[in-house]
């Protein structure tokens, strides 16, 4: 499995990818903060590849100098096999390598399921970002 920048080619694959996985407000809100995230910065939008498929994603954004997992989504056939904690540590690198003060989780009401991933992980409730506010609105 490797773990690297979204392409444009990954697009579709990854599409299929958060149809399958979110449900459709999710989705909905998801393409929204992903496009606006690749405008910005796509290197903080990672995808796992395993074998040529895309099985997995993360959407990041900086924000006043503090780094946010938005958004993780691992195929429900490939989970539970590292590909979540892999995307989570990548990205982290990421963040690390352009100085973030602090590291967030949003924690909105789609994330909830995926909260105890970032918790083996060592992140803790503090860490958690609960806003009502979408990444599609905060200023890159």
């Amino acid at each position: 499995m490797n773990v690297r920048s979204f392409q444009l080619s990954d697009y579709k694959p990854l599409t299929a990818l958060l149809e399958e996985v979110l449900t459709e407000e999710c989705y909905e809100q998801t393409m929204e903060a992903f496009a606006r995230q690749l405008s910005w910065d796509s290197e903080l939008v990672l995808v796992a590849v395993k074998e040529s498929e895309v099985v997995g994603m993360i959407i990041g954004t900086i924000d006043n100098n503090r780094g946010y997992y938005y958004r993780i989504a691992v195929s429900p056939a490939h989970q539970r096999i590292g590909i979540g904690k892999a995307l989570v540590a990548s990205l982290r690198m990421r963040f690390e390598q352009r100085g973030v003060s602090k590291i967030l989780i949003t924690a909105d009401e789609h994330n909830e399921p995926v909260l105890p991933l970032y918790e083996s992980m060592g992140y803790e409730t503090a860490d958690f970002f609960r806003s009502f506010q979408k990444l599609s609105i905060i200023t890159g």
